[in-house]
């Protein structure tokens, strides 16, 4: 029985030896810069949907009013300009109509020239909006202030408004925390969804050309398991290393356009070590659940079939300690803290929220342990169903022996 110190030293050669052969490899490069082409895609369709979105929030109400009306509502828009929350829509004078005359709102809204939004005809003192049922829903309080204004002869003071800054309060505080809280949760899914499915391939291209059985007799399989887990998490590393100095360049060179995230409740020095340590840990409970999965595929059809319910799982499990970031302190919370695979991105989230260092450690230690538990099954179940060792396969090759026998007398 190889013990402790054996099963490490044979974990870090299968270690050393799948970094090299990744790293070395031609693919690697594209697989360096294969986010930049979604990256790149993402910002030039945020760029036009912004572009569009933009010039479809750019409304217009046209008047139809005789001339003093439409030129006393155009001076209290202008006058409004700047004192209510959220942007007034623009005006234009399509026809001036005299007091009683009827005016052809609907005829208006569908002429492709004018392109307004919705039609103010009528008077100062009884105004009528015409337009889909949003628009005069959302209009009508501002079109009555609007009219009232322009009704009043006097010019409408307003009285200076002292206002006293201060930099943050309680209430702000926690908000940003939560925020930042998201986006780390956010960070950490996509990352190791992207990162972890190389452990499959690697494991069945291994499969395909007999190294793993020549591995497999050589060291015990949990520990050929663990030293591939180890490699491509180092190999991971490498590629955020790699796309974390890529961002911090376009940081640089723009970083004024950027969100700035609230400072977590541990502080970001001890947030960052955190975040690094529950990606390994999150990296290494779904990369030894894809492990397992490839132990027992023989095909890339095979794996792509088995994984695909992991993914959605994983998808799943994110989406659970998102909603248990929403409850804290309640049972939902504790939950995500205990499931293994949600407990990294809760733990992470909780980091950003409380100060507490301590829980941070046990969950450490209960997710380490639990990526041992995997990795063990995980093993077990390769050496049973592939390698055809133990009572389950011996059968099975005298069945198989049966049946050749009885092929061929036939």
């Amino acid at each position: 029985m190889m013990g402790l110190r054996e099963k490490l030293r044979a974990a870090l050669v299968i270690a050393r030896r799948d970094f090299v052969a990744v790293i070395f490899s031609k693919t690697f490069i594209f697989f360096l810069i294969g986010p930049a082409f979604p990256i790149i895609v993402g910002g030039l369709a945020g760029g036009i949907g912004a572009k569009v979105q933009q010039n479809v929030d750019r409304p217009r109400i046209g008047i139809a009013m005789s001339a003093p009306d439409a030129d006393r509502l155009l001076a209290a828009r202008e006058e409004l300009k700047g004192r209510v929350a959220g942007p007034v829509p623009d005006m234009i004078v399509l026809e001036q109509v005299a007091p009683g005359q009827s005016f052809d709102a609907p005829a208006a809204l569908a002429d492709g020239d004018r392109q307004v939004a919705a039609v103010l005809d009528g008077t100062l003192d009884a105004p009528r909006l015409t337009g889909p049922t949003e628009r005069v829903r959302q209009w009508a309080g501002l079109v009555s202030n609007l009219a009232a204004r322009a009704r009043s002869t006097q010019p409408t003071e307003y009285p200076t408004v002292a206002v006293e800054e201060v930099n943050t309060s309680v209430a702000k505080v926690k908000t940003g925390q939560i925020y930042t809280a998201q986006g780390a949760q956010v960070l950490l899914f996509l990352l190791t969804m992207l990162l972890a499915g190389m452990v499959l391939s690697n494991l069945v291209e291994e499969k395909g050309n007999k190294i793993i059985e020549v591995l497999a007799a050589a060291i015990p399989m949990d520990a050929m398991f663990m030293g591939k887990l180890f490699a491509m998490l180092a190999v991971s590393l490498v590629g955020i290393a790699v796309w974390g100095t890529g961002f911090g360049l376009l940081v640089l060179a723009g970083g004024k356009a950027l969100p700035v995230l609230s400072v977590p409740a541990v502080g970001w020095p001890l947030f960052l070590t955190l975040g690094f340590l529950y990606f390994a840990m999150a990296y290494l409970l779904l990369g030894s659940l894809f492990l397992s999965i490839g132990g027992m595929a023989s095909t890339v059809r095979e794996v792509q079939t088995l994984s695909m319910p992991v993914s959605m799982f994983q998808l799943m499990v994110f989406f659970f300690a998102s909603f248990a970031l929403t409850m804290p302190g309640t049972w939902v919370e504790w939950a995500s803290i205990l499931f293994p695979v949600s407990s990294p991105y809760a733990m992470l989230a909780r980091a950003a929220q409380q100060p507490e260092l301590w829980p941070h450690l046990l969950a450490l230690a209960w997710q380490g342990l639990w990526v041992a538990v995997i990795v063990r099954t995980g093993a077990a179940l390769f050496r049973r169903t592939v390698m055809k060792s133990g009572p389950s396969g011996a059968k099975r090759s005298v069945w198989a022996r049966l049946f050749r026998r009885k092929g061929a007398t036939a």
